[in-house]
């Protein structure tokens, strides 16, 4: 049994930073959950990035970056997590937390609020690619075909769309973590 949990990757920063790393930053191809074929390079924060090819798989993540969106401004997310799931066993794999921290410039008004600067977004977004970069280095292959699953932590009286439903937290027991704060 070949299992990893990550530890906690913060994401601070402004609700656009959150969204557009969700959004674009595809962690499917570190861990080959997808096939290479899958995706390909594009220039985003003068950054090359991976993008899913995948219809549905960019459909999917278009809709977890709309609704992470409405959370995100409505303050009623605290994390997401994402699971790496055996296609056969149907065991966890790995479980990759990203604690959520948007942070606003609390000195302005709502009508004169600041957004973070494309460079400000740009450095924290690859900052936190390559920590996730830099992890997977340290774990071993997959070899299962895989799947994924997201998992939403929201306040209690947040309201849930009809496609998202109540999940196994797909804990691992005994596992390894590792991660540290970005």
């Amino acid at each position: 049994m070949r299992t990893a949990n990550r530890g906690k990757i913060s994401l601070k920063g402004s609700t656009k930073l959150i969204v557009e790393f969700f959004a674009d930053y595809s962690i499917f191809f570190q861990r080959g959950v997808y096939p290479a074929e899958d995706f390909k390079w594009v220039k985003k924060y003068e950054l090359n990035v991976l993008m899913a090819l995948d219809d549905n798989v960019k459909l999917y993540l278009k809709r977890l970056a709309n609704q992470l969106e409405t959370w995100l401004m409505a303050g009623k997310i605290d994390k997401l997590v994402l699971v790496i799931i055996s296609c056969e066993t149907r065991e966890t794999l790995e479980r990759w937390q990203f604690d959520i921290e948007v942070i606003e410039d609390k000195a302005q008004d709502s009508s004169t609020k600041k957004d973070k600067s494309y460079d400000e977004i740009q450095k924290e977004i690859q900052g936190i690619i390559r920590q996730i970069t830099a992890s997977v280095s340290f774990l071993p292959v997959l070899e299962d075909k895989c799947t994924f699953s997201i998992l939403a932590y929201t306040d209690k009286d947040v309201e849930v769309p009809a496609e998202w439903r109540d999940g196994d937290p797909h804990l691992i027991p005994n596992a390894e973590q590792l991660g540290d704060e970005v």
